[in-house]
């Protein structure tokens, strides 16, 4: 079927040779009634949208989501890191949206934030103060990011984990290149991280709650010092470039952790399911405030 063809798979020009070369092509095209908006959606285009939107879905027999293209290429991104399927990073990144950081300045942003967060060191701010890190308004939609880091409840967050989450928004492919900024930040002044450093990291970089980095942590530490540097752990990646898989993954799939990966076969055959509705029972403590 090379007429519903989407934005995964083969080329423009090759969708357009196999299109061609079928002996004829056929399209059912079903006008639904005209849907006039009421009062209320007159002024609220937003209401209006999302309502025409349902109408389409239910004629289509097919569910409806919030997520975006963006959201998709972020979760099947192709880094050494895949997102677990109940990543809250795909809710990050709607906010991040949400919040006017625009895509093509993002890593801008993202340079200024890092050296921001590396004087801070290990300075935890309130909601007030993370307003004034990221020089934007307190809003709602600023209190749901800031929740999104709160694990604890504790109305304090610390803002290094804000920025591993903008790299991988920023960079969903370039795993080493968001592990080695995560290294600055995290590192002592003798360059090296500890085992709950790395937990830190990670559970931040696949946006999960809970992680288990005992096996991976050994297995870069060699020389059982206690402490890796990131020349360690480049090292060793680019030995096991599937170590994800190897260290994190293997060992926690189907445990209690949720740890599954977006590898899972698509429901649509394109994008891994990852509406809302689907993961209401699986909630983490990363993630309960903003649902």
């Amino acid at each position: 079927d090379t007429i519903t063809w989407t934005w995964q798979g083969p080329g423009a020009l090759e969708i357009l040779w196999l299109t061609l070369c079928q002996f004829h092509n056929s399209v059912e095209i079903e006008f639904l009634p005209v849907y006039i908006p009421s009062e209320e959606e007159r002024k609220n285009p937003v209401l209006y949208a999302n309502n025409v939107r349902c109408v389409m879905a239910e004629a289509l027999g097919v569910s409806v989501t919030d997520y975006t293209f963006e959201d998709c290429q972020l979760a099947l991104a192709e880094g050494q890191l895949r997102l677990p399927s109940d990543t809250c990073l795909l809710e990050f990144a709607k906010l991040v949206r949400s919040l006017g950081l625009k895509p093509e300045t993002l890593e801008d942003d993202l340079d200024k934030y890092a050296a921001s967060a590396m004087k801070m060191k290990k300075e935890k701010v309130d909601l007030k103060e993370f307003s004034a890190y990221l020089e934007f308004p307190v809003s709602h939609t600023l209190e749901s990011m800031f929740a999104l880091f709160d694990e604890n409840e504790d109305g304090i967050i610390d803002v290094r984990e804000f920025v591993i989450a903008l790299s991988v928004v920023c960079k969903p492919s370039k795993t080493l290149e968001t592990i080695q900024l995560a290294f600055q930040l995290y590192q002592s002044e003798n360059g090296t991280i500890i085992e709950e450093d790395l937990a830190h990291i990670l559970k931040t970089a696949m946006g999960v709650s809970q992680i288990n980095v005992t096996h991976l942590f050994r297995a870069v530490d060699e020389e059982e010092k206690g402490k890796i540097t990131y020349d360690d752990f480049y090292r060793f990646a680019e030995l096991h470039p599937h170590f994800a898989e190897d260290y994190l993954y293997a060992d926690q799939m189907g445990a209690e952790s949720g740890l599954e990966t977006s590898s899972l076969s698509a429901p649509n055959g394109i994008c891994t399911d990852f509406s809302p509705e689907n993961a209401e029972d699986k909630i983490k403590p990363l993630q309960k405030k903003l649902n």
